[in-house]
């Protein structure tokens, strides 16, 4: 869901699901079929999984799916297992699996994970592994040779790289602002996405600008105050924050004379919010995040 904030600050909350609908995100695979019983650790993973056609039977911190994730729908058989650092034994061993999936962030947890099934371990968040969406592509070969499925995810990682040329299709020739990607920590400090990271990547594979040059840590971010935006100084970048934007953050920031100096606070600017980011490394959120800001940019430019 997009809200948007307009009139200097003034805030004016409306939908815009429907061109959410509008976006052609490529269907995941969902028809049943005869498979390892997997259990994930990890939403991207698993939201990697529902693609190439093999939904998990359990993972971890479920209840949060439909707000971080979204799309895809996780299928309602799937069964919690707890969260990813404090993982219910007891259910996942009852749910018997031949493979649990994880990352490098829950090594802690692999003498216990290998006593119940053989542990498949992928990591793309690390030091000097480069561009993010490259390494999540390399990630989803990995992990469909684990499964095989190796053929599911060659046309799954076609139909998302069409995805993406028809978002830059239909942004090509318009005069796009640069945007500058951002979590609201509180009234005083966001987190800013840049590359090498996942979100930076997307907006150069459907191309768009990214108002925030300078490098961040390997996973795409860096915590910044807000003066620090005023170091963007193209008059006519947007800002786009991610939800959840904490409830009384717009209301501060409309009566701080430093937010009203920044190019962003002028009239008849506005200051879009989109779907909570995740950064997990799972394809099918990186085509949502395209499908959404091509739907806003297309339709404002």
């Amino acid at each position: 869901m997009f809200v948007e904030a307009r009139r200097a600050m003034g805030v004016t909350r409306r939908s815009l699901l429907q061109f959410a609908a509008a976006s052609v995100v490529p269907a995941p695979l969902f028809a049943q079929s005869i498979g390892p019983r997997i259990v994930s650790l990890d939403y991207g993973l698993a939201s990697t999984l529902l693609s190439l056609g093999l939904p998990p039977v359990g993972i971890s911190d479920l209840a949060d799916w439909d707000r971080w994730v979204v799309e895809p729908p996780m299928p309602k058989s799937v069964v919690d297992i707890g969260s990813s650092f404090e993982v219910n034994f007891e259910i996942l061993v009852t749910l018997k699996p031949d493979i649990v999936l994880t990352t490098p962030y829950l090594d802690e947890l692999l003498p216990k994970l290998q006593s119940v099934a053989k542990v498949v371990r992928l990591e793309v968040f690390t030091p000097g592994i480069g561009s993010i969406l490259p390494a999540a592509i390399a990630a989803t070969r990995k992990l469909a040779g684990e499964l095989g499925r190796e053929n599911e995810a060659e046309q799954f990682l076609a139909r998302a790289d069409a995805f993406f040329e028809r978002c830059r299709s239909r942004l090509a020739g318009k005069n796009l602002p640069p945007v500058a990607l951002v979590n609201f920590m509180d009234a005083r400090h966001v987190r800013i996405y840049s590359s090498p990271g996942l979100f930076h990547n997307v907006l150069e594979r459907i191309g768009v600008r990214n108002a925030w040059t300078r490098e961040s840590n390997y996973w795409g971010f860096e915590t910044i105050g807000i003066e620090d935006l005023s170091k963007i100084t193209d008059p006519d970048a947007r800002l786009i924050a991610f939800d959840p934007v904490p409830p009384d953050v717009l209301p501060k920031l409309a009566q701080s004379p430093l937010w009203n100096r920044l190019a962003f606070a002028r009239p008849g600017q506005s200051v879009d919010s989109a779907a909570g980011p995740d950064v997990w490394h799972g394809e099918p959120r990186p085509m949502r995040f395209a499908g959404l800001l091509t739907d806003l940019l297309e339709k404002e430019a």
